[in-house]
């Protein structure tokens, strides 16, 4: 594995969340690394029998490490690393969790490009209409990448190694190879950044963490149309709880009114009204 500049990037933002980890079910265990969310999905009962859903900001690892220890007993370590997409703030740390836990990473085949070296993403753009971190997001890496072997695409049918009970889904948009994960037992949703729970292209917003349903990051999503047919699928799986990529969990009736707000007002909360990768205006 060779490992890219992103691994070694800090960047030096954060909010209230930051730090901070709560269990929304009870084998599903939300974290937050500055201003984005992981999740762990395991029971202290089976400290090897886990799984990290990804892998949060660059120089997060120990965060994360420790954080993990303290869910599931010193020395743990997941059975796998499943990834919703490659954007930085969700492989950030994944160079060095691999490198200690020796674990296999898994997505969806049209991400693997962004994972093993031989693809960047599409650069940010500065230009979208948003807030103080639409207007930064210039600096934001989107180089790949490279886990080698280390990384294998998810199986064709849906499920996901490791864990029996989850299924995952496409939910392209945000990126071509992004993915959901959601359970049907419970109805339980880690939907990544196909929407999210805070303003992410506000400053303020972000650090304070204001709860608000949004569609993905709109500095780095490239596919609007894509995008609401995504957060339209997960609408129809009537999930009971969510864990976003971005802000707080969400649950019950603020889940179920949220998600139907912003499928009926999605062209005017979430589709920018300019931007690089807007093609029609609003």
């Amino acid at each position: 594995m060779t490992e890219k500049r992103m691994s070694n990037t800090y960047i030096p933002m954060t909010s209230v969340a930051s730090g901070a980890g709560q269990p929304v079910m009870p084998d599903v265990y939300c974290f937050t690394t500055q201003i984005v969310n992981v999740a762990f999905i395991g029971t202290a009962k089976e400290p090897h029998d886990w799984v990290l859903v990804d892998t949060g900001m660059p120089k997060s690892a120990d965060n994360i490490i420790n954080e993990a220890n303290a869910c599931f007993g010193e020395n743990s370590h997941p059975k796998a690393i499943i990834l919703t997409h490659g954007h930085f703030d969700h492989v950030g740390s994944i160079m060095e969790l691999v490198k200690k836990w020796d674990v296999p990473v898994y997505a969806h085949e049209k991400e693997l490009p962004y994972l093993t070296g031989q693809s960047s993403y599409p650069e940010p753009d500065p230009t979208v209409e948003g807030g103080t971190i639409a207007k930064i997001s210039a600096m934001f890496p989107d180089e790949p990448v490279n886990l080698g072997a280390r990384v294998k695409k998810l199986p064709a049918d849906g499920t996901i190694p490791g864990l029996p009970e989850w299924r995952w889904y496409h939910t392209p948009g945000h990126t071509p190879g992004h993915i959901s994960l959601f359970r049907d037992k419970d109805r339980m949703l880690i939907a990544g950044d196909a929407f999210i729970t805070v303003k992410q292209d506000e400053l303020y917003k972000v650090f304070t963490q204001e709860k608000e349903f949004q569609g993905p990051p709109r500095y780095f999503t490239t596919d609007w149309e894509a995008s609401f047919e995504s957060v339209k699928k997960l609408n129809a799986l009537h999930p009971s709880a969510a864990i976003t990529g971005h802000g707080w969990p969400t649950l019950g009736e603020e889940l179920t009114d949220g998600l139907d707000w912003l499928v009926k007002n999605f062209e005017k909360v979430a589709v920018p009204d300019h931007g690089r990768y807007v093609h029609n205006n609003k």
